[in-house]
C-alpha cells in the first residue's frame, strides 16, 4: 500500500502548540484517502516550535496529489492552534509544500493547497477552482469593508482589535514585547522628571535640554548642543522623517514677497535671489494645508496655535541646506513678517521652532498616518478579499501588510478617535480629521 511521510510544523509564537486531535487526508488526481489522526505514542505532538513527522498509508494509489484536508476536533478545551506548513514525501520520493500560517481555532477543517505560485488560469482542475472560489468566499465575509469617518480611506470593519480575524491580531508575544518596550521608554526618558517640568512653563530655551535623553551618541550630542542653528535646522529637515515637503522652488510665489536685499546676507554666491532660483540653489516648504485649521481647545486652561508657515531653503557653497526665510502664515502683511536670519537671535529662533511644529503635525497627520499607514490597509484588505493564498502577488505582498490591519484597528480605538491620544498631545482639537 502507498506510504507518505509527513511533516507537520508547528509555529513559535506562545501558545501555538496544542493538545487537540488532528487528522488528516489526501486529496489526489485519483481518489481521497480516509481520515487519518496524527499522533505518535507517548510523544506530546504539536508543540510550540516543534516540527513532528508521521507516516501515513493509505489503501488505493491516489494519483497527484492536489489538497490536503486538516481537521481539529477538541480533546479537553478549545485549543487554538498556528500551523506553519505540511510537507509531504510521495511514494515515488517527490517532496511537495503545503504552507499555511495561520491560527487553526476551534473545530474545524482546512484545506491546504501545495505552495506554487499559481494564476487563475493555470488552474485546470475542478477541485482546484473550487478550492480557490471558496477560500475567497471565506475570506470576504471575514475582511469587510466600512468608512470609519467621512473622507477617510475606507478600513476593516472591525470596531476594536479583538473584532478582527485572528490571524492579522497582534500574537501574545508582539503584544507584551510592545508593553515592554514602551516602559523601558518611558524608563530612559525619564517620563516624572518630564511631566513635572511641564506643570509649569518654561523659563528659558535651556530648559529644552531637560528632554534630551543622555545617551553617548555623537549625533545627539551635537543636535543637543546646536540645535538652535541654522545648519542643524536644515540638516534635521532634509535627513528627518519627513523630506518629502521640500521642493525645489521655480518661481517665488506672490504669497511670500522675499526680495534679494532682504536674503543678501545669506546668500553665498554673488547672485541675486531670482539668480539663486534659475540656479536651482532655492528649495520652500509651504504648510498651506495647515491654513484655517482650529487649534486645540480640549485643555480650558490651555492656549495652543498653529501656524501655516512658508520657508525658504538656500544650498550653500558648502552643499548644504540652510533656512534664509519664514513666514508663519500664508497673506503677507504688516501683522504677518518675513522672518530673516538678520533678525533678533529669539525671533529667528521663535520662527523655526513654528516651522518644525508644523512639520511634525503634517508629518504625523498625513505623511505618517493617511499616506502610510491608512493607505497601505486599503490594499491590505483587497489583498485578502481579492487573492487567494496561491496568488503570487498575495505570496509577495503578506509578509509586508503583517499587522498594518492591527496596529490601524488600535489607532481608531485609542489614538485617533475623539478625545484620545492625538486630541491631547496634538496642537490641534481632532488631530486626526486635519483635511487634505
Amino acid at each position: 500500500m502507498p506510504s507518505y511521510t509527513v511533516t507537520v510544523a508547528t509555529g513559535s509564537q506562545w501558545f501555538a502548540g496544542t493538545d487537540d486531535y488532528i487528522y488528516l487526508s489526501l486529496v489526489g488526481s485519483a481518489g481521497c484517502s480516509e481520515k487519518h489522526l496524527l499522533d505518535k505514542p507517548f510523544y506530546n505532538d504539536f508543540e510550540r516550535g516543534a516540527v513532528d513527522s508521521y507516516e501515513v498509508i493509505v489503501d488505493e494509489e491516489l494519483g497527484d496529489i492536489h489538497l490536503i484536508k486538516i481537521e481539529k476536533r477538541k480533546y479537553w478545551l478549545h485549543d487554538d492552534w498556528y500551523l506553519k506548513y505540511i510537507t509531504l514525501k510521495t511514494p515515488y520520493g517527490d517532496y511537495m509544500e503545503f504552507p499555511c500560517y495561520r491560527w487553526i481555532s476551534g473545530e474545524g477543517e482546512l484545506v491546504l493547497r501545495d505552495g506554487r505560485a499559481r494564476l487563475s488560469r493555470d488552474d485546470q482542475i475542478c477541485v482546484l477552482k473550487q478550492h480557490r472560489r471558496k477560500e475567497l468566499e471565506t475570506r470576504q465575509k471575514q475582511y469587510r469593508w466600512t468608512e470609519w469617518n467621512p473622507g477617510f480611506p475606507l478600513s476593516i470593519d472591525a470596531k476594536c482589535h479583538k473584532d478582527l480575524p485572528r490571524d492579522i491580531q497582534f500574537d501574545s508575544e508582539k503584544g507584551v514585547d510592545f508593553v515592554l518596550n514602551y516602559s523601558k521608554a518611558i524608563e530612559n526618558l525619564f517620563i516624572n522628571r518630564f511631566m513635572h517640568m511641564f506643570q509649569s512653563s518654561w523659563s528659558d530655551f535651556a530648559d529644552f535640554e531637560k528632554i534630551f535623553v543622555k545617551i553617548s551618541n555623537t549625533i545627539s550630542e551635537q543636535v543637543m548642543n546646536h540645535w538652535q542653528e541654522d545648519r542643524i535646522f536644515g540638516y534635521q529637515f532634509l535627513n528627518g522623517c519627513n523630506p518629502v515637503l521640500i521642493q525645489r522652488c521655480t518661481k517665488l510665489p506672490e504669497k511670500l514677497p522675499v526680495t534679494t536685499e532682504m536674503v543678501e546676507c545669506s546668500l553665498e554666491r554673488q547672485l541675486t535671489l531670482e539668480q539663486e532660483v534659475e540656479q536651482g540653489n532655492i528649495f520652500i516648504v509651504d504648510f498651506e494645508l495647515l491654513d484655517g485649521i482650529d487649534a486645540n481647545k480640549t485643555d480650558p486652561c490651555t492656549l495652543q496655535f498653529l501656524a501655516a508657515p512658508i520657508c525658504l531653503l538656500y544650498k550653500n557653497l558648502a552643499n548644504k541646506i540652510v533656512p534664509i526665510a519664514i513666514q508663519l502664515n500664508q497673506v503677507p502683511g504688516e501683522e504677518n513678517p518675513i522672518f530673516l536670519p538678520s533678525d533678533a537671535k529669539y525671533d529667528w529662533l521663535l520662527a523655526k521652532i513654528w516651522v518644525r511644529s508644523s512639520d511634525f503635525h503634517v508629518h504625523q497627520t498625513i505623511t505618517h498616518l493617511l499616506r502610510t499607514h491608512l493607505v497601505s490597509e486599503v490594499f491590505g484588505i483587497a489583498m485578502y478579499r481579492q487573492l487567494p493564498a496561491v496568488h503570487p502577488v498575495f505570496k509577495l505582498l503578506v509578509a509586508h501588510v503583517r499587522f498594518t490591519i492591527a496596529i490601524n484597528t488600535k489607532a481608531r480605538e485609542q489614538l485617533i478617535c475623539e478625545c484620545g491620544l492625538f486630541d491631547k498631545v496634538y496642537g490641534r482639537r481632532g488631530g486626526h480629521l486635519l483635511r487634505e
